[in-house]
């Protein structure tokens, strides 16, 4: 039997598996077995499967950046897999939740995780939030990626009301559509077909934003691989930059999802931080023989 824990955050909801402790989770990676164990009807029910992994070699991750340059290795490696079966680079919501766990297991207050995106540093804040550095947003037309070059300002996508996104790139790829009323979308019906634009050549994360003040976005996603999830970290970290860019919002700003609120900052460094909570639903266990492993 294989122990899980049921994360989430802002209810963007993790199954989480610590393949340091039992290897044969890393199974999961087979696109088959996570969209079995996934399925919220005959599984366990997830947007993303989590896989905690040993750090890698210190001497492969010596130039990784840390908060405070003492330390060269990680607590940790975060795999994500998405519901649809395929791995993604970066979760900011699933940092958080994998944070959580760190901090509370090596008891230390700020933790380090590698991803297949590079290093995020976090650490505990006050009434069981964890903030999370995302790392300097990615603005050039190849690095979010898109097909051709272009102002990433201004992407020229436009699929029912919404046109004109702005993207970037925090880990995965985004694009952030502004609009006036974001209640009168259906995200359900514009996001897969924007999700899978030949524009994207590797997919894309589609956000639609509504600028409520310089200090308040409302914000809704429909992610690559999972649809529309009730959170999004890095999607909110998108919203914040683009916003900012665009001169519709301030650097610090309340990001307002279905799960819950966010405070997101573009630090004068450069980097974005993310602060919200992690919650733990239950503890489980499940048989891989039953889903094919």
């Amino acid at each position: 039997m294989i122990p899980f824990l049921k994360m989430h955050g802002l209810g963007n909801d993790f199954v989480v598996l610590d393949a340091r402790r039992t290897p044969e989770v890393l199974r999961l990676r087979e696109p088959a077995l996570a969209r079995a164990l996934a399925d919220r009807r005959t599984g366990i029910g997830c947007d993303q499967l989590i896989l905690i992994e040993p750090a890698p070699p210190a001497a492969s991750n010596a130039a990784a950046n840390t908060r405070d340059g003492a330390r060269n290795e990680a607590d940790a490696f975060m795999r994500i897999v998405n519901a649809d079966g395929g791995e993604v680079e970066a979760c900011g919501n699933a940092t958080r939740c994998v944070a959580r766990l760190l901090l509370d297991e090596i008891g230390r207050p700020g933790v380090s995780i590698e991803t297949v995106a590079g290093r995020l540093e976090a650490r505990a804040k006050r009434g069981g939030l964890i903030a999370v550095d995302m790392g300097e947003p990615r603005l050039d037309w190849q690095e979010i990626p898109l097909a051709f070059a272009c102002d990433t300002l201004h992407v020229p996508l436009a699929r029912g009301a919404v046109s004109d996104p702005a993207a970037c790139n925090m880990g995965n790829p985004h694009v952030t559509f502004f609009v006036p009323d974001l209640a009168a979308l259906d995200i359900g019906a514009i996001g897969p077909g924007l999700e899978h634009d030949p524009i994207f050549p590797e997919r894309c994360n589609i956000g639609f934003a509504q600028v409520l003040d310089e200090e308040r976005i409302r914000f809704r996603v429909w992610e690559r691989g999972a649809g529309i999830t009730r959170a999004c970290g890095t999607g909110a970290a998108a919203a914040l930059v683009n916003a900012n860019r665009r001169g519709l919002a301030g650097r610090i700003v309340e990001v307002e999802l279905d799960g819950g609120t966010l405070m997101m900052a573009w630090r004068a460094d450069g980097r974005v931080e993310m602060t919200g909570p992690a919650s733990l639903s239950f503890r489980g266990e499940f048989d891989l023989a039953a889903f094919g492993g």
